[in-house]
């Protein structure tokens, strides 16, 4: 039976192979006509694939997927809302409104996939109740982080301006007019403030007038000291006062603030150091002083 089958199997192979000889001419002659119809269509789409990166296949549309479903999840925050934000961060330049929804609905999900995982491997079902405030948390972490930058940043740029206020200050009573006074100062100094004031500088070169340039410099820098800058700048080129003098205050007044802000400060410094003085080095020393005579009455008891 076996060798019938066999046979039988070796048959139909020769019979297959026979007919794939006999057709082999017309069949490569078929195919030869089919790439000559198609030769420039296929040339056309294989350039394009080989110009498309992995980043645009890929990335580029996973992070356009991630961010409108971070935007579905919080309909009230707009793109320039969170523009906005970013510019007043200082992190404009390094990433956009599109890739910052992306990265929050990407951790969300990340520690949302993180959590389910481990709480089904150490807790079972009930692990799964500590997912959606993972979720939450991840979601709500960009923003957090912004919020971070953005009063570091209001810190520098107010411990910055006293000594720009100075350079604008000696550069317009040496005869520069403001915008020279900018550019001058831009060249001396660096920072944060100075690369607001440099994007200023470059407002008002493209034809953007002071008035406005300056409004936009307190929109990115959200500070009291800066606004006050700002309304004396504005005042003095209406008023026709002498914008060496205003500079000149303006700068005290900042330093001023400046000195309030720092001894603020420290006159928190104490209050903050209570609680670690509490709950860490009361405990140990409490526990070197009254050890030995604990250790002592227990062998009279």
């Amino acid at each position: 039976m076996l060798i019938l089958v066999l046979a039988v199997f070796l048959l139909g192979f020769a019979v297959y192979m026979c007919a794939e000889a006999a057709t082999a001419p017309a069949r490569e002659h078929r195919l030869s006509l089919h790439r000559a119809a198609r030769y420039g269509v296929a040339r056309v789409r294989g350039g394009e694939a080989e110009r498309k990166s992995f980043q645009e296949r890929v990335i580029g549309p996973s992070v356009q997927r991630l961010s409108r479903l971070a935007q579905r999840l919080t309909p009230r925050t707009t793109r320039e809302l969170i523009g906005a934000r970013l510019l007043a961060a200082g992190l404009a330049s390094r990433i956009t409104t599109t890739q910052f929804f992306a990265v929050k609905a990407a951790l969300g999900l990340g520690a949302l996939a993180v959590t389910s995982v481990f709480g089904l491997a150490v807790a079972g079902a009930a692990g799964i109740v500590l997912a959606i405030p993972s979720c939450a948390f991840g979601f709500l972490l960009p923003d957090a982080y912004v919020t971070m930058k953005t009063r570091s940043r209001r810190e520098l740029i107010r411990a910055q301006l006293p000594d720009a206020l100075d350079v604008l200050a000696v550069s317009v009573e040496a005869g520069l007019g403001f915008d020279g006074a900018i550019a001058k100062l831009t060249e001396h100094m660096q920072g944060a403030l100075i690369d607001e004031f440099a994007l200023t500088l470059g407002e008002m070169r493209i034809g953007e007038s002071r008035h406005d340039a300056l409004k936009k410099l307190t929109e990115r820098v959200p500070s009291p000291e800066v606004a006050a800058f700002v309304r004396a700048v504005i005042q003095a080129d209406q008023l026709g006062i002498s914008l060496g003098r205003i500079l000149r205050v303006q700068a005290a007044d900042s330093r001023l603030r400046r000195q309030a802000a720092a001894e603020e400060k420290a006159m928190k410094a104490p209050i903050k150091m209570l609680f670690p003085t509490v709950l860490f080095i009361f405990p140990a020393m409490f526990l070197v002083i009254l050890g030995p005579a604990f250790l002592n009455l227990s062998h009279y008891l």
